[in-house]
């Protein structure tokens, strides 16, 4: 496999992880997870010399794709952390809440 089929592959896969994160499908986010780290182990093999200009675009949208991965991940954690909060009653964080005479 050449590193650009290989990038495509990766591409492919985060737009399914994105999708599957938009839809909570955990199933599909780890079928969509394992394609990925699949294709990035197959572009690190493969040696096709310097990249192209094409292999350079190509890197430079799964960046992008990740970022917004990346971003999915941390807006539904942050809305986690909230409701957490809200159901617990505890409205500064999680460590807030400090023992009554814990060493007394």
């Amino acid at each position: 496999m050449t590193r650009r089929d290989a990038l495509v592959r990766v591409i492919e896969a985060l737009h399914a992880e994105i999708a599957a994160l938009k839809s909570s499908d955990v199933a599909a986010l780890e079928a969509a997870t394992r394609a990925k780290l699949l294709s990035i182990d197959a572009v690190a093999a493969s040696d096709d010399g310097p990249p192209s200009a094409d292999v350079r675009l190509l890197a430079e949208e799964a960046h992008r794709l990740n970022e917004t991965c990346r971003i999915y991940v941390n807006l539904m954690s942050a809305n986690v952390r909230r409701r957490l909060q809200q159901l617990t009653g505890d409205s500064g964080g999680y460590g807030s809440r400090q023992p009554a005479n814990a060493y007394a």
